[in-house]
Protein backbone atom coordinates (compact mmCIF):
# COMPACT_ATOMS: atom_id res chain seq x y z
CA UNK A 1 0.00 0.00 0.00
CA UNK A 2 1.26 3.41 -0.89
CA UNK A 3 1.27 6.34 1.46
CA UNK A 4 -0.14 9.45 -0.44
CA UNK A 5 2.96 12.47 0.46
CA UNK A 6 1.14 15.98 0.70
CA UNK A 7 2.56 18.72 -1.44
CA UNK A 8 4.81 20.35 1.53
CA UNK A 9 6.45 17.05 1.90
CA UNK A 10 7.23 16.67 -1.88
CA UNK A 11 8.48 20.03 -2.09
CA UNK A 12 10.73 19.65 0.97
CA UNK A 13 12.16 16.22 -0.54
CA UNK A 14 12.70 18.27 -4.23
CA UNK A 15 14.70 20.89 -2.42
CA UNK A 16 16.54 18.43 -0.51
CA UNK A 17 17.51 16.78 -4.42
CA UNK A 18 18.47 20.15 -5.56
CA UNK A 19 15.67 20.41 -7.63
CA UNK A 20 13.30 23.41 -7.45
CA UNK A 21 9.90 24.36 -8.87
CA UNK A 22 7.96 27.25 -9.67
CA UNK A 23 4.36 27.89 -11.45
CA UNK A 24 4.81 30.85 -14.21
CA UNK A 25 1.02 32.88 -13.42
CA UNK A 26 -1.07 34.17 -16.03
CA UNK A 27 0.02 32.36 -18.76
CA UNK A 28 -2.18 33.44 -22.14
CA UNK A 29 -0.30 31.28 -25.18
CA UNK A 30 2.53 28.97 -25.31
CA UNK A 31 3.91 28.59 -29.22
CA UNK A 32 5.60 25.80 -30.51
CA UNK A 33 7.55 26.59 -33.62
CA UNK A 34 9.05 24.09 -35.89
CA UNK A 35 10.34 24.16 -39.18
CA UNK A 36 7.02 23.38 -41.02
CA UNK A 37 4.43 24.22 -38.20
CA UNK A 38 3.60 26.19 -35.46
CA UNK A 39 2.15 24.25 -32.27
CA UNK A 40 -0.24 26.66 -30.33
CA UNK A 41 -1.67 26.19 -26.61
CA UNK A 42 -3.51 28.61 -25.20
CA UNK A 43 -4.26 28.86 -21.44
CA UNK A 44 -1.89 26.36 -20.86
CA UNK A 45 -0.39 25.50 -17.04
CA UNK A 46 3.19 26.26 -16.89
CA UNK A 47 5.87 25.00 -14.52
CA UNK A 48 9.50 25.46 -14.37
CA UNK A 49 11.55 22.91 -12.55
CA UNK A 50 15.53 23.90 -12.17
CA UNK A 51 17.40 20.99 -11.55
CA UNK A 52 21.26 20.91 -11.89
CA UNK A 53 21.49 24.30 -13.17
CA UNK A 54 19.34 23.15 -16.00
CA UNK A 55 15.62 25.07 -16.48
CA UNK A 56 12.86 22.26 -17.38
CA UNK A 57 9.45 23.63 -18.50
CA UNK A 58 6.40 21.71 -18.34
CA UNK A 59 3.08 22.55 -20.23
CA UNK A 60 0.11 21.04 -19.66
CA UNK A 61 -3.17 21.76 -20.43
CA UNK A 62 -4.82 24.40 -22.56
CA UNK A 63 -6.60 24.06 -26.09
CA UNK A 64 -4.22 22.87 -28.69
CA UNK A 65 -3.97 24.33 -32.48
CA UNK A 66 -1.69 23.42 -35.12
CA UNK A 67 -1.07 25.59 -38.56
CA UNK A 68 1.28 25.86 -41.10
CA UNK A 69 3.09 29.53 -40.91
CA UNK A 70 2.49 31.40 -44.53
CA UNK A 71 6.11 31.87 -46.00
CA UNK A 72 6.79 35.57 -46.18
CA UNK A 73 8.31 36.29 -49.83
CA UNK A 74 10.19 39.16 -49.03
CA UNK A 75 11.22 39.06 -45.41
CA UNK A 76 14.23 41.72 -46.06
CA UNK A 77 15.23 45.14 -47.84
CA UNK A 78 15.90 44.77 -51.42
CA UNK A 79 18.95 46.98 -52.19
CA UNK A 80 18.23 49.73 -54.80
CA UNK A 81 21.69 48.85 -56.18
CA UNK A 82 20.66 45.31 -57.10
CA UNK A 83 17.26 46.07 -58.82
CA UNK A 84 19.02 48.58 -61.04
CA UNK A 85 22.01 46.18 -62.24
CA UNK A 86 19.10 42.87 -62.13
CA UNK A 87 16.93 45.44 -64.38
CA UNK A 88 19.95 46.63 -66.51
CA UNK A 89 20.97 43.20 -66.97
CA UNK A 90 17.51 42.05 -68.44
CA UNK A 91 16.34 45.31 -69.48
CA UNK A 92 13.24 44.78 -67.63
CA UNK A 93 11.34 47.54 -65.50
CA UNK A 94 12.75 48.32 -61.85
CA UNK A 95 9.05 46.78 -60.74
CA UNK A 96 9.81 43.35 -62.69
CA UNK A 97 13.62 43.30 -61.11
CA UNK A 98 11.99 44.11 -57.84
CA UNK A 99 9.51 41.18 -57.93
CA UNK A 100 12.28 38.70 -59.05
CA UNK A 101 14.97 39.55 -56.42
CA UNK A 102 12.20 39.11 -53.43
CA UNK A 103 11.42 35.97 -55.30
CA UNK A 104 14.70 34.93 -55.22
CA UNK A 105 15.28 36.09 -51.71
CA UNK A 106 18.21 38.53 -52.94
CA UNK A 107 19.62 36.22 -55.45
CA UNK A 108 21.06 38.08 -58.12
CA UNK A 109 21.82 35.44 -61.00
CA UNK A 110 18.67 33.40 -60.01
CA UNK A 111 17.20 36.75 -60.51
CA UNK A 112 18.54 38.01 -63.88
CA UNK A 113 18.20 34.17 -64.91
CA UNK A 114 13.83 34.26 -64.02
CA UNK A 115 13.30 37.39 -65.78
CA UNK A 116 15.26 36.48 -68.80
CA UNK A 117 13.97 32.92 -69.10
Amino acid sequence: MQRRMNPREAKRMMQRMGMNMDSVPDVEQVIIKTSSKEIIIEQPEVAILEMQGQKIFQVAGGKVTEKVPEREAAKFAVPVEDVKLVADQTGKSVEEARKALEECEGDLAKAILLLQS
